[in-house]
């Protein structure tokens, strides 16, 4: 083979390994920021808060409809 094929070639492998290695880091660092975000944390939170005010609301309304429906019969009463 000529040299310069042989050049060229270690050149084009050199060149996408670099590329590889590059993306890889790349790409590590990105998950690694994305771990160390708060934002999965804070969404975490408020899911639990707002399944914690839904869970309430229903308590509250069906309280409330206990009431309505006991207060009217006590008054066919």
């Amino acid at each position: 083979m000529n040299a310069a094929l042989i050049h060229d070639k270690l050149f084009i492998k050199t060149f996408w390994e670099q590329k590889i290695v590059s993306h890889v880091q790349l790409t590590e660092n990105e998950e690694q920021r994305m771990k160390n975000s708060a934002l999965s944390k804070l969404r975490d939170e408020w899911l639990i808060r707002l399944e914690s005010r839904t869970k309430h609301l229903k308590n509250f309304r069906d309280a409330q409809a206990v009431k309505l429906t006991s207060a009217k019969q006590t008054d066919k009463e």
